[in-house]
């Protein structure tokens, strides 16, 4: 880990060592709070940023504060719960559609703001969100309906439901993304991850050994949603059918890792509901649990090619309890036989948590010769003289070819991957 970031094992998605203060007392990482800690109607913490004044500019800026009132007016005309879970379907589904094609150069740019901006998705997302939270129909919605509603808003919104796989002829790769977070600490924040995952999904890319299609899906940055397995339901059943996969979210500033171990431990940090959650990660059939899972990507060939501005590195470290301690120690060459995880190579946040999970599903589904793992990115800066999240621009040409660069050198990087694994 850098010098500049002491904290950074704790942050995993982040890159940015924050000091925050925790706003509530850390749960059992097996409790589900589901229905105790969000009201389905009330708005949610992310929904209630939404007027400020950066996610307000970023969707004006980009055309999409007009899909939440068509939105509305689309499920008013519902006369019944199969209709409105059509609406939210067909609505949530065209939203991703339309992040894709815009962040890929399809179609009008609606607004001034740059077409690679991962941003607009994520406050639409929560603009119809909180639409829907707040709709009383006529025909009466109980909390059951009107969860499941949210949960198809949610898949169809983040392309999980949009994966499609070619022939055998071409070969198939799945990347995932993140939601931007740390939000109370600069709401004008992106995250190249989710870019990349716009500006991949769908897209056929040559190389030497062949065409290659890349299938990409976004997760949120939220505790409660990967302890309810919605990693596993989204990905579960593609893994059978891919050549490679990587998970990837933003890290370490200036440097790509190729993170080799992944930790069975959740080390607390808030996430986007400013939710708290320590423990081991929470999974099913825990009696069968490894504290560690590998990464099966060519990390050397990744590390050695020239793939872009960024240095990229093979990122060996831990935080362990060796076996009969105590006390978490370092390991910069990886864990120890027998010992506990306290951090990954990605941190304890849920960057380590995703690629925990993709990897443990893999191997219990007998798949450990997939080549797959986890990516972090460079941390996605503002331009000189716009650092600042209090009287700074939601964007600037040097935060636009940052986000440029990385993007560019995430598709090198898969593709470079692809071509080790053949």
């Amino acid at each position: 880990m850098t010098h500049q970031f002491p904290a950074i094992t704790r942050l995993g998605l982040g890159g940015v060592a924050l000091l925050l203060v925790l706003t509530g007392s850390a749960l059992p990482a097996t409790a589900s709070p589901a229905g105790t800690t969000r009201s389905t109607t009330e708005p949610t913490v992310e929904e209630q940023r939404l007027d400020r004044a950066a996610p307000q500019e970023i969707l004006r800026r980009s055309g999409f504060h007009a899909l939440a009132p068509r939105f509305v007016h689309a499920l008013e005309g519902a006369r019944g719960y199969a209709q409105a879970e059509r609406v939210v379907n067909r609505h949530a589904a065209a939203l991703w559609l339309r992040a894709v094609d815009r962040a890929q150069g399809r179609g009008p740019a609606t607004g001034d703001l740059s077409r690679g901006d991962d941003r607009p998705l994520y406050w639409a997302r929560l603009a119809l969100s909180r639409e829907l939270r707040a709709w009383t129909p006529r025909f009466g919605l109980d909390d059951q309906q009107r969860r499941a509603l949210h949960t198809v808003l949610e898949t169809s919104s983040r392309g999980q439901q949009d994966i499609r796989h070619p022939g055998r002829q071409v070969k198939r790769v799945l990347v995932t993304g993140f939601d931007p977070f740390t939000l109370d600490r600069d709401v004008r924040i992106g995250n190249p991850s989710g870019a990349s995952a716009l500006a991949l999904d769908g897209t056929l890319v040559r190389t030497a050994e062949g065409p290659v299609r890349i299938e990409a899906v976004v997760f949120p940055v939220r505790w409660t949603d990967f302890a309810e397995g919605a990693v596993e339901r989204a990905l579960a059943r593609h893994l059978p059918h891919l050549d490679v996969f990587t998970t990837i979210s933003q890290g370490r500033q200036g440097r790509f890792d190729v993170e080799r171990t992944n930790g069975a431990w959740r080390g607390g940090f808030p996430d986007n509901e400013n939710l708290a959650r320590t423990g081991t990660v929470p999974v099913t059939d825990p009696a069968s649990q490894p504290q560690w899972t590998s990464t099966t990507l060519p990390y050397r060939q990744l590390t050695e090619a020239d793939t872009g501005r960024f240095p990229v590195y093979d990122n060996t470290e831990v935080t362990e309890i060796p076996a009969g301690a105590t006390q978490p120690v370092t390991r910069p060459d990886g864990p120890t036989p027998g010992s506990t995880a306290r951090a990954g190579g990605g941190g304890d946040y849920l960057s380590n948590e995703i690629a925990y999970r993709v990897t443990l599903l893999r191997d219990r589904m007998g798949l450990s010769k997939l080549p797959g793992g986890h990516l972090h990115t460079p941390v996605l800066q503002f331009g000189a003289g716009n650092e600042n999240p209090a009287t700074g621009e939601v964007t600037d040409p040097g935060f636009e070819r940052n986000r440029s660069d990385i993007v560019h050198q995430v598709r090198a990087l898969v593709q470079t991957a692809v071509s080790a694994a053949r």
